[in-house]
């Protein structure tokens, strides 16, 4: 398998995880998160032990102006595409489990419930690790689904959970300062690349090839997709 870094601030089970040798659950305000910071853990994951993803909001809001993809058909095509993205990774349509939040709108829903919803389906999995957007990243979705993650936690003190930044290390000039704390786990791509890159082209949606009406809808930076492709995957334990 690929490389990946650990300090001695990492035990031997922690290594395990990131090993594929246990069973893990990773956490996604959007389709394409998933892929974004965690496509090559997935990949590992799924080709050991196991993986679960489950994704918080039905991305419906990236085309807010488009007629011909309105909110419920383009909802459909983003689950469309992240069960082919974790096709691409080693897994199935019954790894992901699709909660269907409103896309930017979490802030309206209760986070004790959606820990709720969340404790309940990984304890479904039997997975004992969680990953879930760090709270550096700045959308209100990752912002809620990191609260979560933490009332979750509260709830199952023996699961191990880790983050993960996406939006943080693209936008934020202080990001290195700010995670200089954290005992880092580093992830190459190595030779999961291939699938990682193919997973993240699943989600055409977000790459400006699906939707033709609306000009100003979301598009995934091309250089920011490189980053994420080419560079490793940051991970470190919640504090």
């Amino acid at each position: 398998m690929g490389a990946f870094r650990m300090t001695a601030r990492h035990s031997s089970t922690q290594a395990g995880v990131f090993a594929g040798l246990h069973k893990l659950v990773v956490l996604a305000p959007h389709p394409d998160d998933e892929t974004l910071g965690c496509g090559t853990l997935l990949a590992r994951a799924f080709a050991g032990s196991g993986a679960h993803v489950i994704c918080l909001t039905d991305g419906s809001a990236s085309h807010p102006r488009s007629t011909q993809w309105p909110p419920d058909r383009l909802a459909r095509q983003r689950r469309t595409e992240m069960e082919q993205a974790l096709a691409h990774l080693g897994g199935t349509a019954d790894d992901l489990t699709w909660l269907g939040l409103p896309d930017s709108k979490t802030y309206l829903c209760d986070p004790a419930q959606i820990a709720v919803a969340l404790a309940e389906r990984i304890t479904a999995t039997g997975a004992r690790y969680v990953f879930a957007p760090a709270p550096e990243d700045h959308h209100i979705d990752h912002k809620v689904t990191a609260r979560a993650a933490r009332l979750v936690r509260a709830m199952q003190p023996d699961w191990t959970f880790y983050s993960y930044p996406v939006w943080s290390r693209w936008e934020d000039r202080d990001f290195k300062r700010r995670i200089a704390h954290h005992a880092l786990v580093c992830l190459a791509p190595s030779h999961f690349a291939a699938q990682k890159r193919a997973a993240l082209y699943a989600h055409q949606s977000q790459l400006g090839t699906v939707v033709p009406d609306d000009p100003d809808g979301f598009v995934l930076p091309a250089a920011f997709v490189e980053a994420f492709l080419n560079g490793d995957e940051l991970f470190w334990e919640m504090a």
